[in-house]
């Protein structure tokens, strides 16, 4: 029976995935072969050396010591696109507030308390609506920064609403461009990118290649007057920077998720309290994904949207699974090979992916190995991880 130790509160949905006749599922329990998780910081704690994988239901893996995780053989998944409509309909919400007096008119129609006469009111209302005019976003320029699954349905949304789009991704997948509406106009740089656009939404993940991505020599190439919007992570914005940039008069506002202490008070900020995902809908799609994800690699060995292993899947062919993580050096899979055919265990089918510093591997035996040939593939030098699946 597979043991997994949940942090924060999990969909039952998504928890419900897990078989009980297969699965112990609690918030404390010994010897744990994965965790699932929401915003929990594991940062500092020290991990059972039982634990195969961490699913994290929810994009950014800040919250996990990744880098140590792959030294330790672990694999660390997160759910891309499964909160990517709640994050496209914030943004939405954002680029509506951010064109019209929305906010301040309804913050003077809230002190009009003491106006009892209601022909009055209208009157005054009539006189004073001017102050809380905007403009529309059809025919407006939506600067989209990130292409990937929330990126291409606001560009989606933007385009739907008569928005013209264009679009700017470093390391755009082949997978993500097939998604991307032909309209979208790509952008070779972020710069050319913030000079053309009415509005900038960011969908970058938090990593050392986008942090502060956003800062004071980014922002000198923004179009005066334009509104930024960052529905993605504080850690890819310099908000000091976000901050010079409105009091020049470069940027007319900023739209955000994630509030800091310069941002408060401003009347040029509208910052919610981190809520990008906080829908029902959301926090079950991430639980279900997560759940899926973690069940298939405990079982079968499979791994889909790991961040720190590359996507290896493979049909069961019958017999025995072994899996094995190593360093992504030369000579590793020749090495384990031989000691299946040197203790006669008849390979059925095999798969080998790399991924930056590590590889996986996944094969399928006749036999079931046995102790003393798993110990012998767990000796091979480079070889991170090991274990066998019936």
């Amino acid at each position: 029976m597979f043991k997994i130790k949940t942090y924060n509160a999990i969909s039952t949905k998504g928890l419900d995935r897990f078989s009980r006749d297969k699965y112990e599922v609690a918030s404390e329990v010994g010897h744990p072969d994965g965790y699932i998780l929401r915003s929990h910081k594991l940062h500092g704690e020290e991990v059972p050396e039982t634990v195969k994988a961490v699913a994290r239901a929810g994009a950014g893996v800040n919250n996990i010591p990744v880098e140590d995780y792959t030294k330790k053989g672990i694999v660390v998944f997160n759910t891309p696109g499964a909160n990517a409509n709640a994050v496209k309909e914030l943004v939405l919400a954002g680029l509506l507030l951010s064109s019209r007096g929305i906010l301040p008119g309804l913050q003077y129609v809230a002190g009009l308390g003491h106006i009892q006469d209601a022909g009055e009111m209208s009157k005054l209302l009539e006189a004073e609506k001017k102050r809380f005019a905007g403009c529309e976003l059809m025919g407006k320029t939506l600067g989209v920064v990130g292409l990937g699954a929330i990126g291409s349905m606001v560009a989606e949304m933007a385009l739907a609403m008569g928005m013209d789009v264009a679009g700017y991704d470093p390391a755009l997948s082949v997978e993500a461009a097939w998604r991307l509406p032909g309209q979208v106009i790509r952008k070779e740089n972020l710069q050319s990118l913030l000079a053309h656009s009415d509005y900038v939404t960011l969908h970058v993940p938090a990593l050392e290649a986008t942090k502060n991505m956003i800062n004071s020599e980014t922002l000198k190439s923004v179009k005066k007057g334009s509104v930024l919007l960052n529905f993605a992570r504080d850690a890819i914005v310099d908000a000091e920077a976000v901050v010079a940039s409105l009091e020049k008069g470069d940027l007319a506002r900023y739209v955000c998720d994630f509030p800091e202490p310069c941002l408060i008070g401003r009347e040029d900020v509208i910052a919610m309290p981190h809520i990008g995902a906080s829908t029902e809908e959301a926090e079950e799609n991430c639980a279900v994904m997560a759940a899926n994800q973690l069940i298939d690699f405990l079982e079968n060995g499979n791994i889909l949207n790991s961040v720190n292993y590359p996507a290896v899947s493979m049909s069961r062919a019958g017999g025995f699974r072994i899996t094995f993580a190593n360093d992504n050096v030369s000579g590793v899979l020749g090495h384990v090979l031989s000691v299946l055919a040197d203790n006669n265990v008849n390979v059925i089918d095999m798969v080998n992916k790399s991924r930056g510093q590590v590889a996986y591997n996944i094969i399928d035996v006749e036999q079931e190995p046995s102790e003393s040939v798993m110990a012998a593939i767990k000796d091979v030098e480079h070889v991170i991880s090991v274990r066998t699946l019936k």
